[in-house]
């Protein structure tokens, strides 16, 4: 595989679950050689993580471990302990997410990796830090409560609801990987690597942007608003004919717009929605005639006719429906890859435009344990070049 941003570089995988296994295969998706080190016998915990399931593997491990080689090391077995230094003393990165002190325990803590390999970059992923949250158990929807994120979410006040997938996980993932780019942009520099440090709940209180600007300046300690927002309206979902319909106003002149779809001048002429400030004043007011309005037709016809006007909206799809979007505006969404018995699966494709050295998609996610003949061999030779051989034709 030649001409991917992060080609030669090498990753020690130790992460397993969510936001560490996105990290890394972000980091393979352009380039990067990925060595993704199981427990034998078990491995990730997602693999367990089922149904759904496709060609025997759960489909939530899949998810995320394309682009990969599967390394089985018991780390308490003397051996096997020894070619996860070897590994650790030739690798660019190393990305861990155990409780704070678990690698430690293996010998293979921030300080003593980098001190095998002081041009490591060592990136750890915690639930809440590696100081007085150490002890704490890092799960997403745990961070999703006492991070305040399900504080506001919900249908009403007093009816907190998670969001339907593990959103934490994954945008702290995106966090690590920023802090891993920027660390080896860094050492391009010095010559050295560093310790990245990335948490749940410092990323979840970084991501509710808004949310928390309004209470870190202003003291505003928000609530749940059901579909609406705190600061824009109408910005919520409204009844359609035959479905839900989602109409996203951000300024006057997108509201002037959709008062011309609905046919209603007089909404627009009303002093109490003249600007956004009066609309989110009397959203109340605002949403009953919209919703009088909007009933009267389906999603599909508000959006043939409101969508010419510059009005955002749209249905709210399922997935079906979503990626039927994606594939008719051309966004190529899938990312197919030939699986464990040979036949195609469908992924998801990396988001990530690059004009000149896109994203690659050349190993499937490893069956446990799947690479660790060739890369044992590879280890307990010295002197062998850095990274194992790749196939070198990408799918």
């Amino acid at each position: 595989m030649t001409g991917l941003p992060l080609e030669g570089v090498l990753v020690a995988d130790f992460g397993r679950v969510l936001a560490a296994p996105y990290l890394t295969m972000l980091l393979a998706d352009l380039g990067a050689d990925v060595v993704k080190v199981e427990q034998p016998g078990t491995g990730d915990d997602t693999r367990a993580w089922g149904p759904p399931h496709a060609q025997g593997e759960a489909t939530y491990f899949l998810s995320v471990n394309r682009n990969k080689r599967s390394l089985a090391l018991d780390l308490r077995d003397p051996a096997d302990h020894a070619r996860a230094v070897e590994l650790v003393r030739r690798a660019d990165v190393l990305v861990e997410n155990f409780r704070p002190g678990t690698m430690d325990r293996h010998r293979l803590g921030p300080a003593a990796a980098q001190a095998l390999n002081p041009r490591l970059v060592y990136c750890s992923i915690t639930g809440f830090g590696s100081g007085k949250g150490a002890g704490l158990p890092g799960y997403d929807l745990l961070v999703q409560a006492v991070g305040g994120l399900m504080s506001v979410t919900g249908p009403a006040p007093g009816q907190p609801v998670k969001t339907g997938v593990a959103l934490v996980d994954v945008l702290t993932g995106l966090h690590a990987a920023v802090g891993v780019l920027a660390a080896l942009r860094e050492r391009d520099t010095t010559g050295r690597g560093q310790l990245v440090e990335v948490n749940l709940l410092s990323t979840l209180l970084s991501g509710l942007v808004n949310q928390s600007a309004g209470y870190t300046l202003a003291g505003a300690v928000p609530g749940i608003l059901g579909n609406r927002h705190p600061s824009i309206a109408p910005y919520e979902v409204f009844p359609a004919a035959d479905r839900p319909l989602v109409v996203a106003v951000g300024n006057d002149r997108q509201f002037a717009a959709l008062c011309r779809g609905l046919d209603a001048p007089e909404l627009a002429a009303d002093p109490r929605f003249a600007t956004n400030g009066d609309r989110v004043a009397h959203v109340e007011a605002l949403a009953a005639a919209l919703t009088e309005r909007l009933r009267l037709r389906t999603a599909a016809e508000w959006f043939t006719v409101l969508t010419p006007l510059g009005v955002p909206c749209g249905p709210v799809n399922d997935l079906a429906g979503a990626f039927d979007l994606a594939d008719s505006l051309g966004l190529n969404p899938r990312a197919t890859l030939p699986g464990p018995d040979g036949t195609p699966l469908d992924l998801v494709a990396n988001p990530i435009g690059l004009s000149r050295t896109p994203p690659r998609y050349h190993l499937p996610p490893p069956r446990l344990g799947e690479h660790t003949t060739e890369l044992t061999a590879w280890l307990d030779s010295p002197g062998t070049p850095s990274t194992p051989d790749s196939p070198e034709d990408p799918i």
